[in-house]
């Protein structure tokens, strides 16, 4: 193909080696001469294992050009990549300056030109930058319509400083999001022979994917070194214990516990977590991170019951009480928690769990419930008819697949539901169903 690539920058840089080196006619577009002619020379911009090499090996070739004429890059290629800078600003929300003035220049650019052409965000912005900020100044200097005359989509990057040829040889994935054919099936012709799953998605969903893996990024070397200043005050190898911890595929690394839920409970992790920030206080570690999990998760009950007061409804059906599915377990349970709240706030229950009967509980659990909601015989019921019969709201806390079916036959489309657990097939439940984070 023959691309465009504006911005010249890291990211630029190493796709415009790398798409050339694959063999596309590219064509380096930026405001800063001193990149241009560095380019122009067969010379890296940017300081990268293999790059100034690489450079220098598809320069000689005759496969890069370089401009700093926005309209002739567009003229000549059927593809752009925007890749410029997107600095945070001193209140932490993005200058997207350089991202606007660049669309406005496209959008002329685009003004004559009769083929259509595929713009191709790169550059890290907010979930929404894609379709609010860039498209409609597009669509204005340009006078043209996006998926008719243009086709606009929003690529993640994911390049490590230090290993960015090779991760952009092997990436993790490739995610695409878009909501044209055409330019799904343009990108996928470009980058579909790549050892990884050609992804399509929303836009939307795109941008916010950089910022989750990112995050997540920043959270786990958080993580490991909070544990590896604790470590230090007790004694233990860090370095060791984070291996070990690293050898569980199941549940440590892997997916499991990365899908947006309710709030954590139990008999272990609150419990733990409380003496593990204990032994940080007593050896004056600070772990902000690590202190910032039970707030965290109150939060989240929290959200639940401000979803629930939103109804301005008072009779409310329980399904579910236990901390999770298939256990009668009730110590710390976040759903015992938004009974309590709910209970305070006047608000009629009625609760069902088929693991639960307040006549058989003994030791721990007792104990809690007796401390907790001492009255809850009261509240519980039978059935899940019982719960569900006369209440404007529902609160689903259980994934049994019977329950879950139960429930197809019997919501109202009057009743609001909660859904705390991630039903599959919502579709099937009449009422209006809300996701507790989704």
């Amino acid at each position: 193909m023959n691309i465009s690539i504006f911005g010249l920058g890291y990211v630029g840089a190493v796709s415009l080696a790398c798409l050339a080196r694959d063999g596309h006619e590219v064509t380096g577009v930026d405001i800063d001469a001193t990149k241009l002619k560095l380019i122009g020379d067969g010379k890296s911009p940017i300081v990268e294992s293999g790059i100034m090499e690489l450079i220098g090996e598809v320069v000689a070739a005759g496969r890069v050009n370089v401009t700093d004429d926005p309209e002739a890059a567009i003229r000549d290629t059927e593809l752009s990549f925007v890749c410029v800078g997107t600095p945070s600003l001193p209140n932490g929300d993005q200058d997207l300056r350089a991202l606007k003035r660049l669309a406005e220049q496209i959008g002329t650019a685009l003004k004559s030109k009769d083929e259509p052409h595929t713009i191709v965000i790169r550059s890290t912005v907010q979930p929404g930058t894609t379709l609010h900020a860039v498209l409609p100044l597009l669509e204005e200097h340009s006078g043209k319509q996006a998926g008719k005359d243009f086709f606009l989509c929003f690529q993640p990057e994911f390049l490590r400083e230090g290993t960015s040829i090779k991760d952009y040889d092997n990436p993790p994935m490739t995610v695409v999001g878009a909501s044209d054919e055409a330019a799904f099936k343009q990108l996928k012709a470009l980058f579909g022979d790549l050892p990884c799953d050609f992804i399509e998605t929303d836009v939307r969903t795109a941008e916010t994917l950089k910022y989750a893996c990112n995050t997540f990024h920043a959270l786990k070397i958080s993580f490991a070194n909070e544990i590896g200043r604790i470590c230090q005050a007790l004694g233990a190898d860090s370095h060791r214990v984070m291996d070990l911890l690293c050898e569980d595929k199941q549940l440590n690394i892997s997916r499991a516990y990365l899908r947006p839920g309710f709030a954590f409970g139990g008999s272990c992790l609150p419990k733990d977590l409380r003496a593990l920030l204990y032994m940080a206080k007593r050896d004056d570690v600070d772990v902000p991170m690590l202190a910032s999990l039970l707030p965290s998760n109150r939060i989240h009950v929290e959200h639940a019951l401000d979803l629930v007061l939103k109804q301005q409804e008072r009779n409310v059906g329980v399904i579910g009480l236990s901390f999770k599915s298939g256990t009668d377990d009730l110590r710390e349970s976040p759903m015992v928690t938004l009974v309590e709240h709910m209970i305070g706030k006047g608000l009629n229950l009625k609760i069902y769990d088929p693991e639960v009967r307040v006549s058989r509980l003994i030791g721990a659990n007792k104990k809690y419930i007796d401390e907790a909601i001492p009255h809850i015989g009261d509240l519980m019921c039978d059935s899940v008819e019982d719960a569900v019969g006369d209440a404007k709201i529902v609160i689903v806390g259980l994934s049994d697949s019977d329950i879950l079916e139960a429930l197809g036959s019997l919501v109202k489309p009057d009743q609001y539901v909660l859904d705390l657990v991630g039903i599959k097939d919502s579709d099937g439940i009449a009422g209006n169903v809300q996701g507790i984070c989704w």
